[in-house]
């Protein structure tokens, strides 16, 4: 079970990478090389997912699947990002947001494909963090991130997500984001709740990559800046 095995790890203190495949840009070619290179350098996750719509899901999981044994987890933009031929699913609810169907909406849509699916469902707290500039998240979600400088609300926001019942949560700069979500504020979340922290956006090297593991993430999400740097997987995975 994949929560499971977070859960362990995060029990012993074994901090854990995820790489973001986002299928709207992705060819062949280039997949296999993320992958086999994902695989080689030890990841512990592939997530996959974007903001638009994309119609050749199913096709991506395949192909990562036919190269690595590491698990697939759907990170869905939108309802037409289900697919079977995953291991798991992140479903988010956007607790940052005041937006119902990132809330609930599209979840009670999805709900009878998930209870039938062999999907393991990991519920998952997601919550937008205001940046430097507007990201394809925040555009497509039409949400007001949370304040950067403001980790109080962060760590409210977190609880309730916590006391709700849910299994996980994720701390979000966005894809592309210039810079990652501040360390106090990862900082202050982790201290002030009990389950898994997922950190992603703006994690562009290997010092960001310790800094965010030192602040209190469990779990980091490399996404844009492995594409551009293909080495940088490998390169976090020695450095911690």
């Amino acid at each position: 079970m994949i929560y499971s095995e977070i859960i362990e790890k995060k029990q012993h203190a074994k901090k854990q990478i995820a790489v973001l495949i986002d299928p709207e840009t992705q060819n062949i070619q280039k997949l296999e090389q993320i992958v086999k290179l994902a695989t080689n350098s030890g990841v512990d996750y592939f997530f996959v997912g974007g903001s638009l719509t994309n119609i050749q899901i199913d096709e991506v999981i395949k192909s990562i699947k036919k190269l690595t044994n590491i698990p697939v987890i759907l990170f869905p933009g939108n309802l037409l990002q289900l697919s079977n031929f995953a291991d798991g699913i992140l479903l988010l609810s956007l607790i940052s947001g005041r937006n119902a169907d990132l809330l609930i909406g599209n979840h009670i849509v999805a709900a009878p494909f998930l209870k039938n699916s062999k999907l393991e469902v990991i519920s998952c707290g997601y919550m937008i963090v205001e940046g430097e500039r507007t990201t394809s998240v925040q555009y497509m979600s039409n949400t007001n991130p949370l304040p950067a400088d403001k980790s109080e609300i962060a760590v409210a926001t977190a609880l309730a997500g916590e006391l709700l019942g849910l299994k996980s949560l994720y701390l979000d700069a966005g894809s592309g984001a210039t810079k990652h979500v501040s360390l106090n504020m990862i900082s202050a979340v982790k201290k002030n709740t009990n389950i898994p922290l997922i950190v992603g956006g703006g994690i562009r090297s290997k010092e960001d990559a310790i800094a965010v593991f030192s602040a209190g993430a469990d779990i980091i999400v490399i996404g844009t800046a492995f594409e551009k740097n293909p080495s940088l997987i490998a390169e976090i995975v020695q450095g911690i």
